[in-house]
């Protein structure tokens, strides 16, 4: 079977290549996603217990389901849904990322698959998910509608999305560029492109051309006093996030 194109911006990806060792260091690069963490996962958990009906006080309430992490980076979000028992694939277009989510996985004791591979050829492939986690990765992409075509074919009739991506207006160049890579420098100069930020109806727009029917967005506020993440019904206009489910059979 002839591989399907690739998405994948080779810059954006050598920019994570680079990065790969910190993943797990809490105030190295990757200090935002650290702090962001909770809220992401507090917002991707509610969605899924909600569209697959599950409780989420029970031991192990995502077991059965097959979920996919897809630009896993060190395995933040992928070692939270193993845990919650999903059978989880965390997939990352940077291989240097691979082998970091792994040892940290075998030092956890979980077991994941993590993949060096793309949306697009997962989805040439065959392979089928439930969920498909899709955070922070669709500003890096070269050709966004197609990436986001490669994952509503991931998968299953039922099946949920969870996208979470970047505004695009002057507060979200100043606070996620001028502010988190020059001001804080929580990330490397660079990381960001405020060019490819896509703006909530654009990501809807977007989403709804690819196959899913959006159902839902919230924004994530930082409070610069408390120095935590919040999820907000009203705020979207630097980090945001949405969930979008494919039709059933």
């Amino acid at each position: 079977m002839q591989a399907a194109q690739s998405t994948i911006d080779a810059a954006e990806v050598a920019k994570f290549e680079a990065m790969a060792a910190e993943w797990w260091d809490p105030n190295g690069k990757f200090k935002p996603l650290h702090m962001l963490n909770p809220c992401r996962l507090d917002y991707i958990t509610s969605q899924i217990a909600a569209e697959f009906d599950r409780d989420l006080q029970v031991n192990a309430p995502f077991e059965g389901l097959r979920i996919l992490d897809i630009g896993c980076g060190g395995g933040l979000l992928s070692e939270p849904m193993a845990r919650l028992g999903a059978d989880v694939v965390g997939a990352d277009a940077a291989p240097r990322n691979i082998p970091v989510a792994q040892v940290h996985a075998e030092q956890s004791g979980l077991e994941i698959d993590y993949r060096h591979t793309t949306a697009e050829d997962m989805a040439a492939e065959g392979e089928r998910f439930d969920v498909v986690l899709n955070m922070e990765v669709v500003e890096h992409v070269a050709d966004p509608l197609a990436y986001l075509t490669a994952c509503q074919q991931l998968l299953r009739p039922g099946g949920l999305m969870v996208c979470s991506t970047i505004n695009r207006n002057p507060k979200s160049f100043a606070m996620a560029i001028v502010g988190a890579e020059y001001v804080m420098r929580w990330l490397p100069k660079g990381t960001h492109e405020w060019s490819k930020f896509i703006t909530p109806d654009e990501l809807y727009g977007l989403i709804s051309q690819a196959g899913l029917t959006p159902v839902d967005r919230k924004g994530f506020v930082f409070n610069p006093v408390t120095w935590q993440w919040r999820l907000s019904d009203r705020d979207l206009s630097v980090n945001y996030v949405t969930a979008s489910v494919k039709a059933p059979a």
